[in-house]
């Protein structure tokens, strides 16, 4: 079974998909930004043509759970997509994928001059691997 996250963003829509078995993710892409219903639709087609069989979508959650400004958005972009797959859309919680994956980063010891640019893709991983293992499939 794969796996299909999704970071959404302002400006830039992190994907990653997991294995076949549902247990390791990888990062896939990024799309830019157009429009939610155009966003979407591409993100549904990236679901459809990797196999996915189902979509998780990061929403960002405040200290009492609910969601913040971001993970309002990230609702209305999920709606968005429900109305371009028949695939499940799942949320899970994505509060500081960004800042793990720039840690991840570090660690794997890329230079200062080579973090510089996105982290939309690598922070769907993050997303993505946080979701399998909490959700072992069988």
């Amino acid at each position: 079974m794969r796996i299909l996250a999704v970071d959404p963003g302002s400006k830039r829509i992190g994907l990653a998909i997991s294995d076949s078995t549902g247990t390791i993710a990888n990062p896939l892409t990024v799309i830019n930004h157009v429009a939610r219903l155009l966003d979407a639709a591409a993100v549904a087609e990236l679901a459809r043509s990797n196999d996915a069989s189902l979509i998780v979508v990061g929403q960002s959650l405040d200290d009492d759970g609910l969601p913040t400004f971001e993970g309002r958005r990230a609702g209305r972009f999920a709606e968005a997509l429900k109305t371009q797959t028949i695939l499940p859309v799942v949320f899970w919680d994505e509060s500081f994928t960004t800042q793990e994956a720039r840690s991840a980063r570090i660690l794997m010891g890329v230079s200062r001059r080579n973090r510089q640019g996105h982290l939309d893709s690598l922070a769907a991983t993050v997303l993505l691997q946080s979701y399998l293992d909490a959700n072992p499939q069988k």
